[in-house]
């Protein structure tokens, strides 16, 4: 067998093709919703994935005030933030997310799947999560998927 005759591909920015997606939220369930989300906005759905290439597409997350949350963790899951001063631990349950800020709860979900490094949050930047059924992307002809569809 000749060893020339096949060579690996590495992707690289210049090589890497990206496109536009739209996943609709409305009745998923948040943590299914956000690894699928992160496996399209990493690049792991493609055959030429390169690990430390941001080489995925761009996502745009529509309705996200729908999305599920399952058992008691819309009462019970706690979000905590710190304001940089003495005392100023912040808290707050998924369901006041959703009823202010809808977009926030799918983002944080995404966030805790994606790395933590500079490639993680250069990603992070591919990822448009919307409240409701109206984006202002359609000048990039995103192509709507089905979450059931992806590999």
């Amino acid at each position: 067998m000749d060893s020339l005759s096949y060579k690996t591909i590495s992707a690289n920015a210049a090589t890497v093709t990206k496109e536009w997606v739209v996943i609709d939220a409305t009745n998923e369930v948040l943590g299914r919703l956000a690894s699928q989300i992160a496996k399209i906005l990493r690049g792991k759905n493609k055959p030429g994935y390169t690990p430390h290439v941001d080489c995925g597409d761009y996502v745009i997350v529509v309705n996200a005030e729908k999305v599920k949350l399952t058992g008691d963790k819309l009462t019970e899951k706690v979000y905590v933030r710190h304001t940089g001063y003495p005392g100023g631990q912040r808290f707050a349950t998924a369901q006041d997310y959703l009823k202010k800020k809808p977009e926030f709860v799918i983002e944080e979900a995404v966030r805790g799947m994606l790395p933590k490094t500079r490639l993680g949050e250069a990603i992070f930047k591919n990822l448009k999560v919307y409240a409701g059924a109206e984006h202002p992307h359609a000048a990039q002809n995103p192509k709507a998927i089905k979450l059931n569809e992806i590999k």
